[in-house]
């Protein structure tokens, strides 16, 4: 279960496509499958993430480049419609059909429970780690402790950065912050906390859906030439910011959305070989209304998980 569902479901993000199937975390059997597919049998078991569709056509930058996320004919797993008009629905189901190109073959290593949460929110940090150098000699800041932010820190470690801290409200998640192999945790509600930590951080991934985040001083924790990636997507504006770090220090601010085919089952693969795991709690898939109220209340530690 991922916050875009109830962002989805209560419109949070523009009018959606009502009636709306959300759930586009999902792991299942290939039980039928097209003429023209043949990199999946029948029995195989794929994953589908937040994206289900593009154009995948022979001049498509994007699609030629590994950015079929920014692809102009890009298809959603739910609340968007394919071209030919008919509205795609997600993974809240026992069933569903989507086109073969998107369903991602899961290694053996890996659990279906474990790989479903990395299926979005596990390729939304990936991806804008991997893209903007997390690796050996960096030291990486993850703001936001939750469903995406605890893929962030496990994946910043897998990759080898040298260091790893959590950004958060406070410390009270100190414990699974270490667990999960960060350095340590920063306070940002806490007074001047960003002062002992001016220049220290060359990559920051914020998850943070919060519209009243401390921009300007996380901006001033980045070392000269350091990225600030925005994957968390609030249903408010963004704060406002000085320009003075993107000058003086020659600051890059992004944004960063899902990521390629290709980066999917890299990120799999590295979770299979590396033992990495999803922290989850599963439920029977006809406790949905229940296990939403609970997402809701962000009584999730760290992604919630429907079974059939």
């Amino acid at each position: 279960m991922c916050a875009s569902d109830l962002h989805t479901l209560r419109s949070g993000w523009g009018a959606s496509i009502y009636p709306v199937v959300v759930g586009h975390e999902i792991i299942g059997t290939v039980t039928r499958k097209g003429k023209n597919v043949t990199h999946l049998e029948v029995g195989d078991r794929v994953g589908v993430g937040a994206q289900c569709s593009s154009c995948l056509k022979p001049d498509c930058e994007e699609c030629q480049n590994e950015n079929e996320a920014y692809c102009t004919e890009c298809v959603f797993t739910y609340n968007s419609k394919f071209n030919d008009g008919s509205i795609s629905y997600g993974g809240y189901a026992l069933n569903g059909r989507y086109p073969a190109s998107f369903c991602i073959k899961i290694p053996d290593a890996l659990p279906s429970d474990i790989a479903a949460p990395m299926m979005c929110g596990g390729i939304t940090v990936y991806s804008p780690l991997k893209r903007n150098g997390c690796g050996p000699g960096k030291t990486v800041g993850i703001v936001g402790v939750g469903g995406l932010g605890h893929f962030g820190l496990l994946f910043a470690k897998a990759l080898g950065a040298d260091k790893v801290y959590a950004f958060s409200r406070s410390k009270a998640k100190e414990t699974d912050v270490i667990a999960m192999g960060a350095n340590g945790i920063i306070a940002a509600n806490e007074e001047d906390w960003e002062k002992p930590w001016t220049r220290k951080f060359d990559l920051i991934v914020s998850t943070s859906n919060d519209p009243s985040m401390p921009l300007d001083k996380y901006l001033n924790t980045l070392k000269p030439t350091g990225r600030f990636v925005q994957v968390g997507i609030p249903e408010a504006p963004l704060p406002t910011f000085s320009y003075g770090p993107l000058v003086s220090k020659n600051v890059h601010v992004l944004g960063s959305c899902l990521g390629s085919r290709a980066e999917i089952s890299e990120m799999l693969a590295l979770a299979a070989t590396n033992g990495i795991k999803s922290w989850i709690t599963t439920y029977p898939m006809d406790e949905v209304n229940e296990v939403l109220k609970l997402m809701e209340a962000n009584k999730a530690r760290y992604r919630f998980v429907l079974c059939n």
